[in-house]
């Protein structure tokens, strides 16, 4: 007779019932299917605690846990008409937060909402809530920041270093080049200097940015 003391550790404690089955121990009574209807809203609503998110990354996520795609629609389209997934909204709030938070102009932010799934329609009325002069202003907020720490750096340098910085930001060259180079004659006319600046533009012509 084999007592369970004389067993090793493993097999002893699994003998005496403290070694659970792997898979019994898993499947919690009361879990969601995987793959149905009420596991696909589980996801969804975690997703959506963490922080706003569109109908195609919430698609997203749940073909990734290999959620049936009938199922997934018919999930997401309930949360739609609840008002829980709303691209229109995600994309106003977006624009706001990132054009005031970041500086990105409209073209950075069209394209991060693109990217996020948010239809074409739904992303040109977002982004519209930005004009010209809007664009403009922050802009100009952005390379005024900037401008001083700049300084003591040849002048195509911190021509170059501005124009790309708005440049990443989605800002069109003609505005880039058009606010750096109003930026740096108030910089130099306050410093006492007057260079023409004339070279600074859109396609950068001059030797100056060589």
């Amino acid at each position: 007779m084999v007592r369970n003391k004389d067993l090793p550790t493993p097999e002893r404690r699994k003998a005496s019932g403290t070694i659970r089955d792997r898979d019994t121990h898993d499947e919690q009574p009361g879990d969601p299917e995987p793959g149905g209807e009420e596991a696909a809203r589980v996801i969804c609503l975690r997703l959506l605690t963490s922080g706003p998110r569109t109908r195609a990354q919430l698609a997203t996520a749940l073909r990734k846990r290999r959620v049936p795609d009938e199922v997934a629609d018919s999930v997401l389209g309930r949360f739609a008409e609840v008002g829980l997934i709303d691209d229109a909204a995600f994309a106003r709030a977006w624009v706001e937060s990132r054009h005031h938070g970041r500086g990105l102009a409209r073209k950075a932010l069209a394209a991060e909402l693109r990217q996020r799934g948010v239809a074409d329609g739904e992303v040109r009325s977002a982004v519209g809530q930005l004009g010209p002069q809007d664009e403009l202003a922050t802009a100009q907020r952005l390379v005024a920041k900037r401008v001083a720490a700049s300084r003591g750096k040849p002048m195509p340098v911190r021509a170059r270093q501005l124009v790309g910085m708005l440049a990443r930001k989605g800002y069109p060259a003609v505005l880039a080049a058009q606010v750096v180079r109003e930026a740096l004659e108030q910089d130099q006319a306050d410093g006492g200097s007057g260079t023409d600046l004339a070279w600074i533009s859109e396609d950068g012509i001059g030797d100056e940015w060589s």
